[in-house]
This record gives C-alpha cells, structure tokens and sequence, in this order.
C-alpha cells in the first residue's frame, strides 16, 4: 500500500531533500509550506506529478487532512529568519506542533518531530547525549526557537501518553548541503557566499568554537529510519566529526580556490561554544551512521551555490 506522506515545511531545505526521497519511493506526498524561509522551486519538479500535492498553510492554523505519515518539519530554523519574528517563532514550534499533533490524533497516524540540537542549549556535558537535558537560557534572544522546540516535544509525549499517538523525536544537528539558502546566517552558507564573492570571511569569537556538521543526503536517511522503526527517541541525528569554525573556513577557502581574508567580530550571545551529537542510539537502533565526509559536502555544495548565484 502506499503511504500518504504529509511534509510540513516541505519546500524548505531539509523538507525539500526529503519530499526527493518520498517521491522516488514512489510514495504520495503533500508538501505543506507558508514560504516563509521555503522556495517553490526546492519542489518545482514535482509539481504536476499526480501523487504530489502543493498547499500553502501556515501550521500555526489547524487544517484538515487524510495522511499517513506526518513529517514536521515546519519552523524557521537558521537565527537570522527565528530571530526576525521571535513571536511568530515560539507560535509555530507550540501551534504548529500542537495542530499537528491534533491531525496525527485525528486519523491516527505517525508523527515525526524535526526537534534540534539546540534543545541542549550551550551544553555543560559534552558531547551530548539524548539524556542530557541542556543549559538554555529562557530569556535569550535563541530561547524562541530554543524553548519552542523544547515545549515541542514535551506535546509531543504528552501527545503519546495522554491519547495513545504514535511520534517520533529526532533531534537534528548542524546539517548543510544544496538548497541552503544564501542568507539563511547560517556558518556554512555564510562562509562559502563570502569566500565566492572574495569577501571577508566572518568569524565570531576567536574561532575556536566547535560544530560538527552533517550533510543533507545523511540526515535524510536518519529520518527515514527513525519513522519506521518502533522508537520514540528522541534520538541525535548528526555526524560526529567535530570541527572548530576555524577549521570550517579553512576547508571551504581551499575548495573555492579564492583568496579571502578574515574579518573578526564579537561572539553573538548564547552562542554555544561547543556541538557534538552522540549517536550510539542512532547507531545501534536505527543502524544509521553518516557516510559523507565533511571535504566532499562541502565541494557538493559549493557546487550548487555556484550554480544558483552564477559563479564559476
């Protein structure tokens, strides 16, 4: 039988990547998507095909639907677009959660919850276990996607306990790839923007903060596995080579081939210093480890960059 495949936040970067999956599967999918941070062109190809359908909602307002599978993947994701509309930010992760959740309850149907790293905050326990329950300040200017994701899964175990509804928690960390957008503030897409225009590469702090990053195609997998396996999680997705930011700029200088100087500026507050997923339960559960090597992500997605803003 095939499933129906609801993908909240769809056009995004990750649920785009996804939704590639789902559909090669051969799967139905509806892509759910406000375009606040997603493009209708990460899904252009689909649109036509008969087991795809496009709906543009806001998850923060209930809607109804016939689904199998419930991917949530719906919040801005990246600081600079959580940070344009603290408000908005919080509303999602708690309404766009708690309307999905209430669909999930309705047909009866799995929901998987993209959760995030940040839950940890800036970690006192490193790496970071599922187990650790993080060091987040409630008051910070992070703390609405921080304690919006947080309030996220604590509905979505209320959501199991109380009423009996089959969730999955993924906590996702630092992943990169096509389809980045090229203002997101993300390091990655900042650093390579910056080096392809031979501008000064922004380093915040010293950089000696850690991170370590997981390609798209990864997590992908990762989240996949987690659906259909029997375990609720939550459960790390990332890949556990840890890199400072230092060394990130470094490696992206060396595979744009431009020459590029360094521009230091202040460490933005609650920036965490160090990010490092432990993922024996991703391992071990799910059979799930990363493949792609930090060097060949990042000359992939240098790649697509170059495409989308006409470099060469």
């Amino acid at each position: 039988m095939k499933l129906r495949h609801l993908v909240t936040g769809g056009a995004g970067f990750v649920g785009s990547h996804l939704i590639d999956k789902l559909m090669n599967a051969g799967g139905e999918v509806l892509c759910l998507d406000n375009y606040f941070t997603g493009r209708k062109e990460n899904i252009q190809k689909w649109i036509g095909n008969p087991r795809f359908e496009l709906i543009r909602h806001d998850v923060t307002e209930p809607i109804r639907l016939e689904v199998d599978r419930i991917w949530h993947l719906a919040c801005p994701a990246s600081p600079v677009h959580y940070q344009y509309n603290p408000i908005k930010t919080a509303k999602t992760s708690f309404l766009g959660t708690y309307n999905m959740l209430g669909l999930a309850r309705r047909v009866g149907c799995r929901l998987l919850l993209a959760s995030t790293s940040e839950v940890y905050g800036d970690p006192e326990i490193h790496p970071q276990p599922e187990s650790y329950r993080g060091s987040v300040n409630t008051i910070g200017i992070r703390s609405c996607y921080d304690e919006g994701k947080r309030i996220a899964e604590t509905l979505c175990f209320d959501y199991n306990r109380m009423h009996g509804t089959e969730i999955r928690v993924a906590r996702i960390f630092n992943t990169y790839g096509p389809r980045m957008l090229e203002n997101d503030g993300r390091v990655v897409s900042n650093f390579i923007v910056q080096a392809l225009k031979e501008m000064p590469i922004t380093i915040y702090g010293d950089g000696s903060q850690t991170r370590s990053f997981c390609y798209v195609s990864d997590l992908v997998s990762g989240l996949m596995l987690l659906m259909e396996s029997n375990e609720k999680g939550p459960i790390n997705l990332g890949n556990p080579n840890e890199i400072t930011i230092k060394e990130l700029s470094s490696i992206i200088k060396t595979h744009t081939n431009k020459e590029v100087r360094y521009e230091y500026r202040d460490l933005p507050n609650d920036d965490p210093l160090q990010r490092q997923p432990v993922i024996t339960k991703a391992k071990e559960l799910l059979d799930w480890n990363p493949v792609v090597g930090i060097d060949e992500g990042i000359k992939l997605t240098i790649t697509d960059f170059e495409e989308r803003m006409k470099i060469s």
